[in-house]
């Protein structure tokens, strides 16, 4: 009667193929997502910022604002200061000749100050072409001068294209802009742009982990390998070049 392979030892070397294409289908993601990561990181401006084109922005509407920006990334200390994620730099540009106002605040008070006043919150952005959605709050008395206003953690005002830089910390925040009379119809062009410095050690620690699973992958694999295959690949390296 012909010998059999013990049944555990097939289930066991199943079981490390199993786990061997898993850990080499994670590690072809974390590849590409820190190649991602890192082709992004090479497109900053002079400044270290990552921008987008300034693209129109209007309402009929008092302001209009960002809505709930949660800055709360949660990520080993060692790739993220959580007191200090980086920084957002906003340039809004007016259309006609009424000064403009940019601001970014809590977003706690921003809600009390224009709770009272018509205003449209952006809610969805496409590109290609670029296309803004808002969601519309009814309202019907006039803000208070956003220059007045305690409130803000940056802000500019004035004639002319308005540029603020803000770091960012740890909260919920939104941006607001509107003409800096408060009065209504804000019609602008905005760029937005982020300098994030955590970037690199995300994309490269994303290629690191990536490569450190494929080297397990590989492990796995030849571990779970008939005993055929992995003593043919052995003799293969163990030849000599040009043998």
């Amino acid at each position: 009667m012909p010998a059999t392979t013990p049944q555990p030892r097939t289930t066991a070397r199943t079981l490390a193929v199993i786990g061997g294409a898993v850990a080499g289908f994670l590690a072809v993601g974390l590849l590409i997502a820190g190649g991602v990561v890192l082709w992004v990181n090479s497109k900053k401006d002079h400044a270290g910022y990552i921008s987008t084109a300034s693209e129109p922005f209007a309402t009929n509407a008092y302001a209009m604002t960002s809505g709930d920006i949660d800055a709360k990334l949660d990520a080993p200390g060692w790739i993220v200061n959580r007191d200090h994620y980086g920084k957002v730099r906003l340039k809004v540009s007016p259309h006609g000749g009424k000064p403009v106002f940019v601001g970014v605040a809590p977003t706690r008070d921003v809600e009390a100050y224009l709770g009272r006043s018509a205003h449209e919150t952006v809610s969805d952005i496409s590109y290609s072409p670029f296309s803004a959605s808002y969601s519309y709050h009814e309202g019907k008395r006039r803000p208070a001068l956003p220059t007045t206003q305690r409130f803000w953690v940056a802000s500019a005002h004035g004639a002319g294209t308005q540029t603020v830089t803000w770091n960012v910390k740890r909260g919920s925040w939104s941006i607001v802009v509107m003409n800096a009379d408060g009065s209504a119809v804000v019609d602008t062009a905005i760029s937005a742009g982020a300098r994030l410095p955590f970037l690199a050690a995300l994309g490269w620690g994303s290629v690191g982990g990536g490569l450190l699973l494929l080297a397990v992958a590989g492990g796995l694999i030849f571990v779970g390998a008939p005993r055929r295959v992995r003593a043919r690949s052995t003799a293969l390296e163990a030849q000599p070049t040009g043998a």
